[in-house]
């Protein structure tokens, strides 16, 4: 999904050798909070994957820097394509801590919608029913960075990478 509000589409694909290095990556992690790390890395590298095949090689973080660009992607590009993302990496057997849930929206007040991918820790809801949602957003940074994960609490609050609100 690319050209703001998923006005364009391209079809990715992943070789086997990508999917193996991803598949090692997650793999490595020994609890939720190593797999998160490990899921943001991921989807940088996915979209940067995806970026040798598509134009949004020429995505910029946020949506001003690239305005005009053929390949921009709003969060709602980000939003759909992160969530079609995690959902592969779901169903190939690499997430063992989390699952994809629908992506999110918050809408602060006098401050634009923006949307984003969701995953929920497996293990956490099982055992003590505290909300461990957390956004898994791809928007805030250039084609090919990792994801930012916060708790989605603290994404509702309208928080950002660099600890603004």
């Amino acid at each position: 999904c690319f050209n703001y509000g998923c006005q364009s589409q391209a079809e990715v694909v992943y070789g086997d050798e990508q999917l193996r290095e991803l598949r090692v990556l997650i793999g490595e992690a020994r609890d939720a909070e190593q797999e998160r790390a490990a899921i943001g890395v991921a989807v940088g590298r996915l979209l940067a994957w995806a970026g040798q095949q598509s134009p949004i090689s020429a995505d910029k973080g946020g949506n001003y820097a690239d305005l005009g660009v053929y390949g921009k992607m709003d969060c709602i590009d980000h939003s759909m394509t992160t969530t079609r993302l995690l959902k592969m990496l779901e169903a190939q057997g690499m997430l063992h801590y989390h699952r994809v849930l629908e992506r999110v929206l918050r809408r602060p007040f006098l401050v634009m919608d923006h949307y984003s991918a969701l995953i929920e820790e497996v293990s956490a809801v099982e055992s003590d029913g505290e909300d461990r949602r957390y956004v898994v957003d791809s928007w805030f940074f250039d084609n090919g960075q990792p994801a930012v994960i916060m708790p989605l609490g603290r994404w509702m609050s309208g928080e950002s990478p660099d600890g603004g609100g």
